[in-house]
């Protein structure tokens, strides 16, 4: 098995072009279930859809969300497809398998006056805050995954021309335009910060940086945006991610081509870009809640 799966990990590597955490997410899914089938004296070569039926009802027993039974569901599916193209099975079993209902779930986003509180609560009187504060405009003025942002590079910014190039998912490139703000708080880091800074040899050029003149982390970020958030009283649960969905949301509602955002935000289908048009939805009727004058007395009377 130890050998399938590093057959697997060269396929996903090499055909699929996943990139370093999502391939190790894939090998864990299958050595999970692979684990699961110890004890029925088969294999995952030997595996039908009855095992991998009552694997996903295991995972649904003992409290795993549907998100999570899909996404498991999905590698399963990835790792039978590459055992089919290398003639190991002849059937696959997760071919009759249904995904687990999801239903709707739409993002969390934040208003613009509440990413204006995050900003205004960053001390710009330190190193790590002005840091910070290129970090937060960079996040919400690109829409770009933390994955990108603690990878970017500074010969990746293009001034002149407004476009950063960003290595993301499968690490396929693309290039989003930047506003003037995002720019100039990141040149306010790299003049006044950055260039002073005991930068470790192999970072030279990663843009965004630790004290210690390393790399960032994904968890880094996460706490920094969350004590910032806290910080300024915002009631919402705040992640880095929730940047990248008040970007998106907040070009819809100013009229920008639902192609134009799958473009920026690097998603591989219109669908995945498609539900921030539903946010957009509830915006608009809010407004209209709030605005329109029949809907005003709509509310008084009741």
């Amino acid at each position: 098995m130890n050998f399938l799966l590093q057959q697997f990990e060269t396929y996903l590597r090499l055909q699929c072009l996943l990139a370093n955490h999502s391939i190790k997410a894939y090998l864990s899914d299958i050595t999970k279930f692979t684990q699961f089938l110890l004890n029925k004296t088969v294999t995952p070569l030997t595996a039908d859809s009855a095992h991998i039926q009552e694997f996903l009802a295991k995972l649904h027993h003992i409290g795993i969300k549907a998100t999570s039974q899909s996404r498991m569901l999905s590698s399963l599916r990835l790792f039978y497809k590459f055992l089919s193209l290398g003639h190991q099975i002849t059937k696959d079993p997760t071919k009759i398998i249904e995904s687990p209902h999801l239903g709707k779930h739409l993002p969390s986003i934040l208003s613009t006056w509440e990413i204006e509180r995050i900003i205004n609560v960053i001390d710009h009187s330190t190193p790590i805050g002005v840091r910070n504060r290129a970090i937060v405009e960079t996040l919400y003025g690109t829409g770009i995954r933390v994955s990108e942002l603690i990878s970017l590079r500074l010969s990746h910014i293009y001034f002149q021309e407004n476009f950063i190039r960003v290595i993301g998912k499968g690490d396929k490139e693309r290039l989003i335009p930047i506003g003037a703000m995002a720019l100039k708080h990141i040149k306010l880091y790299i003049e006044g910060v950055r260039a002073h800074m005991d930068i470790k040899p192999g970072y030279l050029d990663i843009l965004f940086l630790n004290r210690r003149g390393k790399s960032l982390t994904r968890v880094m970020i996460f706490l920094m945006v969350q004590a910032l958030a806290r910080k300024a009283k915002i009631d919402v649960e705040v992640g880095p991610h929730i940047f990248r969905h008040s970007f998106a949301t907040h070009l819809i509602e100013g009229g920008a081509h639902l192609r134009a955002i799958q473009e920026m935000l690097g998603h591989r289908s219109l669908t995945t870009t498609e539900i921030y048009t539903h946010l957009d939805r509830d915006y608009l009727k809010q407004i209209m809640q709030d605005c329109h004058p029949r809907s005003r007395l709509k509310r008084h009377n009741t």
